[in-house]
């Protein structure tokens, strides 16, 4: 590939559609007298949904280029990014990213042997590397560090050190992997200019910098892997497709973070150079772009219907997801994408009574990881106005404004010893009104009920901020439900097992609740139970 290309062509190929690249000389001289080599890296957490078609298809342009083009698998990154895979998970994750991901590539068109592919644990656990992490600590300030990561590691208010070594670790994957560039999202501009900086100060070469622009998603908005209605899933059945393109933004005329606008820009074009609109009898006849530009012209006159749109791209979508899907059918595939990603609403095995009809599916299994638990800070606690038994605080839960939360504690707790105490909220019940004031979480507290009832608000570890995630020990890294149906009882069904140990620590099953600095104990109240 590239042979017949001028150094000019070339340039031309590995830049278009870019946002930004640093180095452009560097780049232009490289083309001049060889091939370039560069890699693009994914940290293996979520899965990879249709907008990483946008990578996709810019790596297919490098190979065109006749560029060496790495693939790195970032396992470790995975975990150090707040532990968003599970280290038990990671082998299971890394190994679902390189079928699915060459599947992707298959899709579009690209020979994977020209590709290379490597993860991140094959050489991030060397002693060079490792020497070399400490070498960088050595130099990198902790402020230098979390700007780096800021766009793309999660953001807390006091972040774990891991999140801290990610910038520096992804800069050293550069010299690790002897590339002349990197590619990568606008988003991680910083963590570039941070390598930029700091890989001579360790007498590495500086390197080249690639990058995507940000392309809303289909759905509209930012795709998230972690948000399951944000983004399209590359196994979604065809009809999956069809219910979330039909309620993607996409208004007349507006052509201002068109998700699907820039779906066919960035994948559609650059893969078969045209796109057709795709239309019923009735209004017109289906016509083809040959550039995108004439495309967006029309849609911004109207002339071009956002349905027509949405199922034009349907269509061609669907034609890449196919093959995807099919690999994915075999009961080999199956069953890693559910070890990599084990269902928390998995049903429950039931054994049927010979002769019993059964009434209807078995119910789904309840998980503590669907509550939305958190760490809180008491700022104000007041009587209710209308209530004598009820206080009203404001918790801090690390969100923009504090929330109102009505709790029967008068009898047990006094306010002073609640004013500025941390304790566990449950942040996802529906919000209702409590004698006339709106309760928006609860807290949780240990009860003990034998002559005389006692209450205690549990205690999150030592050093615990507002906003920490409380989970239970074996439930970390999956996602909390937005929103706890009512009727469903999901809490009230959890919370029948919710328990204090002899030990004093909160526990569900007997396995702890904990944030990462912890367990979440109780001062006083061992066998009581939590609500």
């Amino acid at each position: 590939m590239g042979e017949t290309l001028s150094p000019a062509e070339k340039y031309s190929l590995i830049t278009r559609n870019l946002q930004e690249v640093l180095g452009e000389q560097k780049l232009q001289e490289i083309v001049q007298q060889r091939e370039l080599k560069i890699y693009w890296g994914t940290a293996t957490t979520g899965k990879p949904h249709v907008a990483y078609f946008v990578p996709m298809v810019k790596i297919a342009d490098f190979l065109k280029a006749g560029c060496e083009v790495t693939i790195l698998f970032a396992d470790l990154h995975a975990y150090l990014d707040n532990m968003k895979a599970p280290w038990e998970l990671l082998e299971q994750r890394t190994c679902y990213y390189e079928h699915v991901i060459k599947a992707m590539l298959e899709s579009i068109g690209v020979p994977l042997n020209k590709l290379s592919f490597i993860k991140g644990t094959d050489f991030q656990l060397s002693w060079q590397y490792t020497l070399d992490v400490y070498r960088l600590s050595s130099l990198v300030t902790q402020h230098d560090a979390r700007k780096a990561g800021a766009e793309v590691v999660k953001q807390v208010e006091h972040p774990l050190l891991s999140g801290l070594l990610y910038p520096g670790l992804q800069a050293l994957d550069e010299e690790f992997l002897k590339v002349d560039a990197q590619f990568g999202g606008v988003d991680q501009r910083k963590i570039f200019t941070f390598a930029e900086k700091y890989l001579p100060a360790l007498g590495y070469t500086k390197r080249i910098h690639l990058m995507n622009p940000m392309v809303p998603g289909l759905t509209g908005g930012k795709m998230s892997s972690s948000e399951e209605e944000s983004k399209i899933d590359l196994l979604d059945k065809k009809e999956d497709v069809k219910k979330k393109l039909r309620r993607a933004f996409c208004e007349p005329g507006n052509v201002e973070n068109n998700g699907l606008l820039s779906f066919v820009k960035h994948v559609l074009f650059p893969l078969t150079s045209e796109f057709m609109i795709l239309r019923d009898e009735k209004w017109g006849t289906n016509e083809v772009y040959t550039t995108y530009e004439a495309l967006e012209k029309d849609f911004a006159a109207q002339v071009v219907h956002p349905g027509d749109l949405k199922v034009s791209v349907e269509h061609v979508l669907n034609k890449l997801l196919d093959p995807i899907r099919e690999r994915f059918k075999t009961p080999e595939m199956k069953k890693l994408v559910s070890k990599a990603y084990p269902d928390q609403t998995q049903p429950k095995a039931t054994a049927k009574r010979p002769g019993k009809v059964e009434d209807g599916p078995p119910e789904a299994e309840l998980l503590p990881s669907q509550l939305d638990l958190r760490v809180g800070r008491v700022i104000s606690v007041e009587k209710h106005p209308t209530a004598e038994n009820l206080f009203v605080e404001k918790i801090d839960v690390g969100e923009a404004e504090p929330r109102t939360v009505v709790s029967g504690l008068v009898q047990y707790v006094a306010a002073e010893a609640l004013q500025d105490r941390m304790v566990v909220v449950l942040c996802n019940l529906k919000a209702r009104k409590m004698r006339g004031i709106e309760s928006q979480a609860m807290l949780l507290c240990a009860s003990s009920k034998g002559e005389v009832c006692q209450v205690e608000p549990l205690d999150p570890p030592a050093g615990s901020c507002a906003g920490d995630r409380v989970f239970v020990e074996g439930y970390e890294g999956k996602q909390a439900q937005a929103e706890l149906k009512p009727k469903e009882k999901v809490f009230e069904k959890l919370q029948a097992e919710f328990k204090v140990s002899d030990e004093l620590q909160a526990q569900w099953r007997k396995k702890n609740f904990m944030t990462k600095l912890g367990v979440i104990s109780c001062r006083t109240l061992k066998g009581g139970s939590i609500s």
